[in-house]
């Protein structure tokens, strides 16, 4: 699969080349266009798989894109304003904040993982990680800029994209105490060390549902 990323870093288009006969994965309701020899398989992977999905921010089902009688091109996008990132999997593997995932192509899975660290503002009680060889769509709410880490750094929860997963992390108050963190608007923070790449959003949904849902008049019984 070839990925080009187009019109960034607001309105991006994945545009993905396949081969004939290869196979690419993608976020249910992701496409937006596909050339007429690509054909669609839908499926949840099982009801315990599609419902981890389902809690990590995706949606239930997966669809399958492959290439028949020749190159076939399928063209993906978000459902909000923003940026996209081509991550390689294979020698490093990335963690993503739920609802980041886009597609990837056939030989990546990306499972929906649960921990007490993913309990944070922004990605939810569930992280997405990949496994396998190829390549991953990964999108954001605004602009997506790497930050390559060389020992600690401090990134506030909802503007993360994904990470490496060799990275070492926690969740934490932005200040020492909760009041003050709260008084701050700062909420949650992910403290990231060892070295490797995160990849950050710069708007964070959170923020921008609370700030567009002021400005809305009261509804009406």
């Amino acid at each position: 699969m070839q990925v080009n990323i187009l019109y960034r870093s607001s309105q991006t288009i994945a545009q993905c080349w396949l081969q004939p006969g290869e196979s690419m994965l993608a976020e249910s309701g992701a496409m937006m266009g596909m050339s007429t020899n690509v054909q669609i398989q839908t499926q949840s992977g099982g009801m315990m798989s599609g419902l981890k999905r389902l809690f990590g921010g995706e949606s239930f089902f997966r669809n399958t894109f492959t290439a028949h009688g020749g190159n076939g091109e399928v063209l993906l996008t978000t459902p909000l304003c923003g940026d996209m990132v081509v991550l390689e999997c294979g020698r490093s593997q990335w963690l993503l904040q739920n609802s980041a995932y886009v597609g990837s192509s056939y030989g990546v899975d990306v499972k929906t993982q649960g921990s007490a660290k993913g309990l944070f503002s922004g990605a939810g009680l569930f992280t997405l990680a990949t496994q396998g060889q190829g390549q991953c769509i990964a999108g954001s709410f605004g602009a997506i800029e790497p930050l390559p880490i060389n020992g600690d750094l401090i990134i506030d929860t909802g503007h993360l994209v994904a990470w490496e997963a060799h990275l070492q992390y926690r969740v934490t108050k932005a200040t020492n105490g909760w009041i003050d963190s709260f008084l701050s608007g700062e909420g949650l923070v992910c403290h990231f060390t060892g070295q490797g790449m995160v990849y950050i959003q710069s708007r964070s949904t959170s923020e921008y549902g609370s700030t567009v849902g002021a400005l809305l008049p009261p509804r009406e019984n």
